[in-house]
């Protein structure tokens, strides 16, 4: 079978226009799985309590299966492990629409995310590389975001209409992003014959940690992105709670629409990212970075409901020009010293550990009482003061 190369001609190609397509499937159906599966615990009376639980056992398979998925993707083709790991997504979609356990399907979802997250990103850098990097991520940063709004929202309707629907409708969406996959010309593996003992799998993966700790760079990029997306998700919790205390509004649906508007912001500053930043001037994006912390303490301070939906599109728009272009180094830092799949897979060990770790601190404050004003000014200002200091360090 002939090998289609990488090409850096435009992304608008059959290949990148097949990724965006399987990658906002892929993720549509991942946020509209979700909800439907609230859906489906609350229906079949399960404690409020395994809510979460379902949650940390998707981020979980991330954590356990990063010593090996970074190595699958580099040594197969990435468009055919895109399209088994939105097989598995597929398969776990349906063992919840057949009535197994909703645990059950949803972990094999997370595996399938798991195996998928290296090798989405990492096709980028093999499609298109330089300075088309950063527009390519930025692509995939927009189509990620426009799949998280409506599939969120789809879920939600869906699980309200018709429970059974909904589960179809998810299973439907995973089987469009497999046929996606089927239409990414084949590219050559990046490292292909390596070996597939465990023990060896471990032991290069942790090697493949220390020489991107060790890189100055790259280390930048591991620890802006897994300070973005910690703080990201625990802002989303946050939300829940400051919204009665600060706004008087009870409902459910004003914290989701806050986030939404987080989301959106998000687009714009990616696609912002995609044209004022380039891999030889990237620290510019930290600049914003340290302005979400300051925005989050000023938004902490809002009793205006309108002004609480600007400043979230404002931090939103300053987290995408900040996480693009770290995510861009880090692809291209890493094809170049441990493969582009091996850096992802180390990226989502250390994102998905500082999502925990936030997550955890910020649960053990609400414990302790902290009122969720006070929690949101102190959260804002410590984000700053990391960014600064990384930024600091990084120079």
């Amino acid at each position: 079978m002939s090998v289609i190369q990488p090409r850096n001609d435009t992304l608008l190609s059959r290949g990148m226009l097949a990724v965006m397509t399987a990658q906002f499937f892929s993720a549509f159906g991942d946020n509209a799985l979700l909800f439907v599966t609230l859906a489906v615990l609350k229906n079949l009376t399960y404690p409020d309590w395994s809510q979460p639980i379902l949650q940390m056992m998707f981020v979980g398979t991330y954590i356990l299966l990063a010593p090996f998925v970074g190595q699958m993707a580099d040594s197969f083709a990435k468009g055919r492990v895109m399209m088994f790991a939105n097989s598995l997504k597929l398969i776990g979609a349906l063992l919840i629409c057949a009535g197994f356990s909703p645990f059950l399907g949803y972990t094999l979802v997370g595996i399938g995310a798991a195996a998928y997250s290296p090798a989405k990103y990492g096709i980028l850098g093999e499609i298109t590389h330089g300075d088309r990097l950063v527009k390519a991520n930025g692509m995939m940063e927009g189509s990620t975001i426009a799949a998280i709004l409506l599939g969120s929202v789809a879920g939600g309707i869906l699980a309200d209409w018709h429970l059974s629907v909904a589960l179809i409708v998810c299973a439907l969406t995973y089987g469009i992003a497999v046929v996606a996959n089927l239409l990414i010309p084949r590219l050559s593996a990046a490292r292909p014959g390596q070996s597939w003992n465990f023990r060896a799998m471990f032991s290069s993966f942790m090697q493949a940690c220390s020489v991107l700790w060790r890189s100055g760079e790259t280390r930048f990029s591991l620890l802006g992105t897994s300070l973005f997306w910690g703080a990201g998700v625990t802002l989303r919790f946050l939300l829940v709670l400051w919204v009665p205390v600060a706004l008087g509004i009870s409902d459910n649906k004003t914290p989701t629409t806050l986030n939404a508007m987080v989301a959106i912001g998000i687009v714009i500053g990616a696609a912002a990212a995609a044209r004022l930043v380039t891999l030889q001037t990237v620290r510019r994006c930290m600049p914003a970075g340290v302005l979400i912390g300051v925005m989050v303490v000023v938004f902490a301070l809002q009793h205006s409901l309108t002004n609480a939906y600007l400043i979230l599109m404002v931090i939103g728009a300053l987290g995408g020009f900040f996480v693009v272009p770290l995510n861009a180094l880090l692809q291209e830092r890493g094809k170049e010293t441990v493969g582009a799949g091996n850096a992802i897979a180390v990226q989502n060990l250390i994102e998905n550990i500082a999502m925990l770790v936030m997550l955890g601190l910020y649960t053990l404050a609400v414990k302790l009482g902290v009122p969720p004003v006070p929690l949101g000014i102190g959260f804002g200002a410590l984000f700053a003061l990391a960014i600064s200091l990384l930024w600091w360090r990084g120079r």
